[in-house]
């Protein structure tokens, strides 16, 4: 699988990527990343990227040529790979788009700045646009960097299939509480039964922190996993039942 990014600040995400799980998926031949100045594509001497926008407004809009350009010169053939716009007017990124997306041979990834990207550009080249989150940032650099991630690290061989099976999402309910050593510091006490070595017991105690911590800080998930997993349902109330008896 390969990332090609068009973003106007290429060193931003230099560190970031020699730093991460994504240079190890690179070094594992799993993933590629190719960071593209899409000021290089231009055309103008000065390397104008923005513009005042049509019918007035505050801030300025990215132009489309060097997008126009980009995808002109690198994909000639027609054969484009799949392009995301990382945009606040996008669908929600979650765990189900993540898996889509991680499915993909090839994606490239439009960083916005300023107030926006050209629309002609989205109605030409873009295939969806995706949001990370009900906010606005100052450029589509950091959500590239989300996306970047959240697809690597669950490409087989990353990393150990047990180990993001466990996360947040991954069957639809926030993680349970993790600890480490030592097993008390001042006080705080690991739970009894994480150091018990009844795995029958932790996995039950697991769970239904997961449960608790998903109906109080996300009741929006524990109620969609009642509504479509009848077997989840059927062990929740079995599980409540026990609890508090």
């Amino acid at each position: 699988m390969k990332f090609t990014v068009l973003t106007l600040f290429p060193e931003l995400f230099e560190l970031y990527l020699s730093q991460t799980i994504i240079q190890r998926a690179v070094d594992a031949e799993i993933t590629d990343y190719n960071i593209v100045n899409i000021r290089d594509y231009s055309g103008n001497k000065h390397s104008q990227m923005d513009d005042i926008p049509f019918g007035g407004g505050a801030g300025m809009v990215l132009k489309p040529e060097a997008y126009w350009n980009f995808f002109k010169e690198k994909y000639s053939d027609g054969e484009k790979p799949y392009t995301v716009f990382v945009s606040p007017q996008g669908k929600r990124l979650d765990h189900q788009k993540v898996t889509e997306l991680a499915e993909k041979k090839e994606i490239v990834l439009i960083s916005g700045r300023y107030e926006g990207l050209d629309q002609r550009v989205i109605d030409k080249f873009v295939d969806e646009e995706i949001s990370i989150g009900d906010y606005v940032l100052s450029s589509g650099d950091l959500p590239s960097l989300v996306l970047m991630d959240s697809v690597t690290r669950i490409k087989e061989g990353v990393i150990k299939k047990e180990s993001f099976e466990t996360d947040s999402f991954y069957n639809g309910l926030l993680g349970f509480p993790q600890y480490t050593r030592p097993s008390e510091i001042e006080g705080y006490e690991v739970p009894e039964v994480l150091r018990s070595g009844n795995h029958a017991k932790i996995d039950e105690y697991r769970l239904l922190k997961s449960i608790e911590k998903t109906t109080e800080n996300r009741p929006d998930l524990m109620e969609k996993k009642l509504s479509e997993d009848e077997e989840f349902k059927k062990m929740y109330i079995k599980l409540m039942k026990k609890k508090n008896k």
